[in-house]
């Protein structure tokens, strides 16, 4: 296990750190984002695919990744790994 759990994600600032934690959650997710429940390795539901997102919000690189790490923009906490779509979503409609 890479972190121990409640973490703030500033705490895996390194690459290779993203990386291990991303597979981590991956694996105990059982595949599945943590925010819609659907598989990751397909998409998110279309009630989220519907809304537009305004991709000029997100850093340049955003969507070059299909899967996040997901935290509390107030806590900093990781709650989960979720579909890019899902972060983008979160963070566009309930700022989060």
């Amino acid at each position: 296990m890479p972190l121990k759990f409640p973490t703030p994600y500033s705490d895996i600032s390194n690459p290779a750190m993203k990386s291990s934690t991303r597979e981590w959650l991956i694996n105990i997710q059982r595949g599945k984002c943590w925010f819609c429940n659907e598989p990751l390795e397909g998409n998110p539901p279309e009630s989220i695919l519907s809304d537009p997102i305004d991709t000029t919000l997100f850093p340049p690189r955003f969507f070059d990744y299909p899967i996040h790490i997901h935290h509390d923009h107030q806590s900093d906490l990781v709650q989960g790994v979720v579909h890019a779509r899902c972060n983008a979503w979160m963070w566009q409609y309930t700022g989060k």
